[in-house]
This record gives C-alpha cells, sequence and structure tokens, in this order.
C-alpha cells in the first residue's frame, strides 16, 4: 500500500513560501546552546557536551515543499525517529492534490542529519521556516509539534498529532528512559544504522507494517552520529513533561492513534482530555504506531471530516 514518497514525481507546481536566513536561524538556536549542554551534562556527563553544544543548528532545516499551488495554508509534515521527510508515503501524496506541503527533515535525520538541537531548539528553528499552516507531528515529530504549539502558536493553525505524548511524569522513569536512550545511542554507534533499523523495526510497536511501509531505504540514508544524536537530546526521557500546560492549546488540535496501539490510545486520550473542547480524538483501523503508513485512507479521512480542519 506505501511508497517512499519522491517530491519531484507530485503534479502540482510549488508555492512560494517565506524566505528564511541562515544567520538568524544561527543566532536564534545559539542563545539557547547553554540549554543543550546543561541537558547533556545531567544526563549523559560531560564528554557528550561539546560535540552537541557545539554544533546546535549553524543551517536551517532541510525541507521539501511541493504540492498543490492554492491560497490554503500549507500542511507541515514532522516524521518519527528514524525516518525522513521522505517517509509520508501516500498520505503527503494525497495531501498535496489539494493543498501545499512542506515536509521537514528533523535535527539529526536525513538532509538535516548534521544539525543538532534539542525539542525547544527544534520548534523553534521549525516556526522560524514556515508560514502558519496546519502542523502534523508524527511519534518524535508529534511531541516537537507540541512544543511548537505551545510556544509558537502564531505559525500552528491546526495540530495533527499521531501516536505522541505530553512527556513521562515521573521523575525516576524520565531518567529511567533517559539511561535507556543512552544505551540505546550507544548500540547505534556500535552496530550502525542498517543492523539497527533492523532491531528497530522488529519491535512489537511496528510489526504491523508491511516492508514498503517502513520505508527502510529512506531510513537507511541516516547516520549514527545523527540518529544517536537524536535520541539524546530529543528523546522522551530528556522532554519536560507538557500535560499541565495542555490547556493552554487554543487551536483545533485532532489526535490520532492506530486500534493497535493501545498504549498510545490511552496517551492520545489523556492529551484530548488535557487540551479541552478544541481537542478530538480518533481511532484508525487496522494499524499500529505508523497509522500514517498502515492506513493512510483513514489518516486522509479523519483529516478531511475534523471539525477543525
Amino acid at each position: 500500500m506505501g511508497v517512499d514518497l519522491d517530491p519531484g514525481h507530485t503534479t502540482a507546481s510549488v508555492r512560494p513560501f517565506r524566505a528564511h536566513s541562515s544567520t538568524s536561524v544561527a543566532q536564534k538556536v545559539a542563545l539557547n546552546a547553554p540549554l543543550v549542554s546543561l541537558v547533556i551534562t545531567t544526563a549523559y556527563g560531560h564528554h557528550h557536551c561539546g560535540p552537541y553544544a557545539a554544533e546546535v543548528a549553524f543551517h536551517p532545516l532541510n525541507m521539501s515543499a511541493y504540492g498543490a499551488d492554492t491560497q490554503d495554508a500549507p500542511v507541515v509534515l514532522l516524521h518519527g525517529f528514524t525516518q525522513t521527510s521522505q517517509c509520508w508515503g501516500p498520505l503527503a501524496v494525497r495531501l498535496a492534490e489539494n493543498r501545499p506541503v512542506i515536509a521537514i527533515d528533523l535535527p539529526g535525520h536525513g538532509g538535516s542529519g548534521t544539525l543538532r538541537a534539542d525539542l525547544v531548539q527544534t520548534a523553534s528553528l521549525v516556526a522560524d521556516q514556515i508560514e502558519p499552516a496546519m502542523v502534523l507531528g508524527y511519534s518524535l515529530g508529534g511531541r516537537v509539534a507540541l512544543h511548537l504549539a505551545l510556544s509558537r502558536p502564531d505559525v500552528v493553525q491546526q495540530l495533527v498529532l499521531i501516536g505522541a505524548t505530553g512527556g513521562i511524569d515521573n521523575e525516576e522513569e524520565r531518567f529511567a528512559r533517559r539511561t535507556a536512550d543512552n544505551a540505546l545511542a550507544s548500540r547505534i554507534e556500535s552496530i550502525g544504522v542498517s543492523a539497527f533499523l533492523d532491531e528497530w523495526l522488529s519491535q512489537p510497536l511496528f510489526s504491523s507494517l508491511t516492508e514498503i511501509q517502513a520505508c527502510r531505504a529512506a531510513r537507511k540514508t541516516n547516520t549514527s552520529a545523527g540518529l544517536s544524536a537524536s535520541l539524546r537530546l530529543c528523546g522522551v526521557g530528556t522532554q519536560t513533561p507538557l500535560w499541565e500546560r495542555l490547556n493552554e492549546l487554543q487551536m483545533p488540535v485532532l489526535i490520532l492513534a492506530g486500534e493497535y496501539d493501545q498504549k498510545f490510545i490511552a496517551l492520545g486520550q489523556r492529551l484530548a482530555s488535557g487540551i479541552g473542547l478544541n481537542a478530538e480524538f480518533r481511532v484508525i483501523k487496522r494499524s499500529g504506531h505508523s497509522a500514517h503508513l498502515e492506513n493512510p485512507d483513514a489518516v486522509l479521512t479523519a483529516i478531511q471530516g475534523w471539525s477543525g480542519a
């Protein structure tokens, strides 16, 4: 069912978007460099600080802009861990039939593989490069999207979250998750991306993905250094819990989870409850954690039928 998206093969023309300045991005993010140093020092020790703090985003994020040349606000796509902007399959193709689409490579991934930024900094980078849009984030991208919507609601007209969480409440559990993610990052560095993807995609979380839907070829373009940095800087264990801030979100919010993904069904329901009446939660049938890849038609129908769209 799924295909690797090649933006060059979409049929509609590309709408021009706001130009961005590499210098302004660097200045904005460089101000937060001590935060990265603090996060890494606290979680992993001083020996990690140099490489991360020194490389925080002195270039804009890599993006692909394509789709229908209309006056509609674009859809901004923020992918999950180990993926790239090319891992949206038929959903991106269908969305691009009617409106502009911007697919972004998050730090440590794809064309942004050499960038290093935490969740707060990543949200700032995204905000600097987009016009007001519908922002759709999956998993890691969903957590980035939440930070973006809370820090820069002016650029998030509607928010769509797939398989997302507001973070880990318990401090001890967050520490345990940071420790586990650090070990996982070291394993990526030890065995390489290809072998790691074999292990990563064999998890029950992704067991319902077909080989095509898994988008393995695009994932293999990532580097060990990029993926390990993403885990250490943007893993759930490093995230300050956002649950108590959810009622700050005033834009329409659609939260989706696959019917086989019981953990994220519960998390999605909690997100919707915390946000309030402007949030809707829906279960996507015949799919697990990667609902947008496993059942893109149902995800598209949910978005198109959503009152906030």
